[in-house]
């Protein structure tokens, strides 16, 4: 039996009016967090009468990695822009752990809220150059990333004030190993090559990228919430609905 579009879409946007009370208890729960995570993924939306579809975006947030209530929600809109993420938090005061996507710069600069970055995307752009093979420091920069690592994986059970210490007392050593190193190889590579830009991404994010350092409820990176994303990747086609909102349950 057919079922005309306009009854679907009738259902749907009931389904929805009916769920809202839901969402908005949920993202007042996700919002709670004094820690939280944010990114966003592309995704494919139909264009009505055009014959193709179009890019929109699916916004992600989650209480932070260290939370023992886990949530995340989700805000789909139709473009990337700084607005988008500035109307969900409100005013929403907290660490806002993010990638370096320059319309977070403005969120940020709302409502007394501190930035914390994301070193797997750090590390993400010397990993490239590895598989590429065009930079043997590319490795060593890696190397030293793997070194951070291995002291969060052994600190993630612990509380957020050993953590800390923890912190302070094995990974700050290696952090200011790893500074140094930048600033003699950053001296040595040619302006505008390829391990320039990825030393440079260091250094001029280093503030964010060593947040963790100042406070044991921050994570080192913003895997937290890429992961949540890969429940879209599978769903690339979504509806028109400009406005339109999911939430799921806590992880």
């Amino acid at each position: 039996m057919h079922t005309p579009r306009s009854t679907l879409a009738g259902w749907s946007g009931a389904g929805g009016a009916e769920l809202q009370p839901l969402f908005d208890a949920h993202r007042e729960f996700v919002l709670g967090a004094q820690v939280l995570h944010a990114d966003e993924t592309p995704v494919n939306m139909l264009d009505p009468g055009a014959g193709k579809t179009k890019r929109a975006y699916i916004w992600a947030y989650a209480r932070g990695s260290f939370d023992a209530l886990p949530g995340v929600a989700y805000d789909f809109c139709v473009g990337r822009g700084a607005q988008y993420p500035i109307a969900f938090l409100g005013e929403w005061s907290g660490t806002l752990v993010r990638d370096a996507y320059s319309a977070y710069d403005s969120v940020v600069r709302l409502h007394d809220r501190k930035a914390a970055g994301c070193l797997a995307h750090a590390r993400r752009k010397y990993d490239e150059l590895i598989k590429d093979n065009r930079s043997p420091v590319a490795t060593q920069a890696v190397q030293h990333i793997a070194l951070i690592y291995r002291v969060e994986h052994e600190a993630r059970a612990m509380t957020a004030e050993d953590r800390l210490v923890c912190r302070r007392l094995r990974a700050q050593p290696l952090w200011d190993e790893f500074f140094v190193w930048l600033e003699l190889e950053r001296s040595r590579v040619a302006e505008g090559s390829a391990i320039a830009k990825a030393l440079d991404y260091s250094n001029n994010h280093w503030a964010t990228l060593t947040a963790h350092l100042q406070d044991g409820r921050l994570p080192v990176d913003n895997n937290h919430i890429e992961n949540a994303h890969g429940r879209w990747v599978a769903r690339r086609g979504c509806s028109a609905a400009a406005n339109w909102r999911a939430s799921v349950r806590p992880w």
